[in-house]
């Protein structure tokens, strides 16, 4: 993101001063909340200048405390996209490695995790600009690390929005769920959803670029054009509405519509055991949902507040923009946690095994990857459900079925 915060997430801009920034200088930068060179936003709070004096030229003391912010977010970053790249990179494997893994709800939550690991590859470069309150890599790299942040946080909230309709139909229209939840529509909604992403950040990749400082030093900024106030009011508003605003509100409505289902329902046969299967996911995929809205909507009012009441509080700033890349971490943590089959399938990635005591998941008859059980659940008397089925070439055996 950019230090101080608008929409990409570099706040104020990556290695920029925002006291002295080349957002001043070229009359037109825009920086967002809380990323690289975010220290520096702070020294630049406090009046500080590269050297560590203040407006009047004497030495300050707080340099030495501008330095120590920088190392701990730095810190924070690092253990971020750490674990980010980690716990997305064993979603990514078990997705692809697992035949009964690839349902229509995975490969979603497939594409949800490609965009957050490509943004734990973008978080080395705002550390290096955090730590150095300067940009060294170049326009391009600039250009193209705002493009990545900005593709993560509309192709996020797209894929959960996705997943939302997804558990929408599998609930409420059953019968229709054998023709449009299949893995080979759910990777054409995929691509769309990456095309719209790219389309709708077409600002940021055109007005991402360098600036110099007053100090020497390179910012990575979005230069908004003149004037300046106009677009930024129109770039956050426009921003909020698409990457959040939008979609929450789509995605509570497909919410309403299942939690209605699900009290109008009859028990009848078979229904209990397929309800069971569809309650766990979709709470499941809300609970993803409920944590991207809390990790977002604080940089969300970051933004709103800054450009229409043009107060920017730096730390508050750099904790909105961490809380945002804390996000995508997160979202391994709850699949281990919420679903039985990732649980186990991450239990086996790790050697891990003898840990297994997850009741099996039901089959998701109408989200299985092979065409041949695109079947209604009622079909199916519950004694002869499959529970489960052993992976193929095993070492640390277990059992696992499809989410």
């Amino acid at each position: 993101m950019l230090p101080n915060g608008t929409c990409p997430r570099l706040p104020g801009g990556a290695g920029s001063d925002s006291g002295d920034s080349g957002g001043s200088d070229s009359g037109g930068s825009y920086s967002g909340g809380g990323g690289a060179g975010g220290a520096s936003e702070e020294a630049a709070a406090e009046g500080m200048d590269s050297g560590g004096r203040n407006s009047s030229g004497a030495p300050n003391s707080t340099l030495s405390e501008s330095q120590g912010s920088a190392i701990l977010i730095s810190f924070i970053y690092s253990v971020v996209c750490l674990v980010g790249l980690c716990g997305n990179s064993m979603v990514i494997y078990v997705i692809l490695r697992y035949a009964k893994m690839k349902t229509a709800t995975n490969i979603y939550i497939l594409n949800l995790a490609i965009a957050d690991e490509l943004l734990m590859l973008s978080v080395p470069f705002l550390v290096t600009s955090t730590l150095l309150h300067h940009w060294p890599f170049g326009s391009l790299l600039c250009r193209l690390v705002l493009s990545v942040d900005a593709i993560n946080m509309f192709t996020s909230i797209y894929c959960l929005t996705v997943l939302s309709v997804d558990r929408y139909i599998a609930v409420v229209h059953p019968i229709k769920a054998a023709r449009y939840r299949r893995p080979t529509v759910a990777k054409m909604v995929n691509l769309g959803v990456w095309v719209l992403s790219i389309l709708i950040i077409l600002p940021i990749i055109i007005f991402s670029n360098t600036a110099a400082n007053s100090d020497g030093t390179v910012a990575c900024n979005m230069l908004m054009p003149e004037p300046t106030q106009r677009w930024l009011v129109v770039f956050v508003v426009y921003t909020f509405l698409m990457g959040f605003l939008l979609p929450v509100v789509a995605i509570c409505l497909c919410y309403i519509l299942i939690i209605a289902k699900m009290r109008m329902v009859a028990l009848k046969a078979g229904w209990q055991q397929r309800k069971r299967s569809e309650r766990k996911i979709t709470l499941m995929v809300m609970m993803v949902v409920m944590v991207f809205v809390i990790c977002w909507m604080p940089f969300y009012i970051v933004q709103l507040v800054n450009v229409f009441v043009e107060q920017d509080d730096a730390t508050i700033s750099q904790l909105s923009v961490i809380l945002g890349y804390a996000n995508s971490c997160a979202n391994p943590i709850l699949y281990g946690f919420l679903s039985d089959n990732f649980k186990r399938s991450f239990q086996r990635l790790l050697c891990l095994s003898w840990m297994d005591n997850a009741a099996e998941e039901p089959i998701d008859y109408y989200a299985t990857a092979l065409k041949s059980r695109a079947y209604s659940v009622e079909d199916f008397p519950p004694d002869n459900l499959e529970s489960g089925s052993m992976y193929r070439n095993g070492t640390c055996t277990s059992r696992i079925t499809t989410l």
